[in-house]
């Protein structure tokens, strides 16, 4: 079970293309927004689509790859972990975010049209 510990699994399409800096140390991290959609029925019968929005850090090579292959609209499947981590914003405000720290992606198909 411990391989179980900490682990996501996400399939969607990228809000925007990735992100992509490269460090003074020459590591290199892709910042990529994922939407995962989900179809619901409510109470009296109304069908709804209820979207997720998800913050990915990718690192290394695979951060190179997420630059070079990756546009917004692509459908992406992960693996990673989740990750918490706090800032103080410019109002002074301590601020919680909440990303996956993926391990390993899968393109899954092209850009998407429109």
């Amino acid at each position: 079970m411990k391989a179980l510990n900490n682990r996501v699994q996400l399939i969607g399409h990228l809000g925007a293309d990735p992100e992509v800096k490269t460090f003074e140390n020459g590591s290199v991290m892709a910042r990529l927004s994922l939407a995962t959609s989900e179809r619901a029925t409510g109470k009296k019968g109304e069908k709804a689509i209820r979207t997720q929005w998800h913050q990915l850090i990718v690192w290394g090579k695979l951060a190179e790859i997420c630059g070079r292959y990756l546009q917004k609209g692509r459908e992406v499947a992960v693996e990673g972990r989740i990750a918490y981590r706090t800032f103080t914003d410019v109002e002074g405000n301590s601020r919680l975010i909440t990303e996956i720290t993926v391990n390993d992606l899968l393109m899954i198909s092209g850009r998407q049209a429109g």
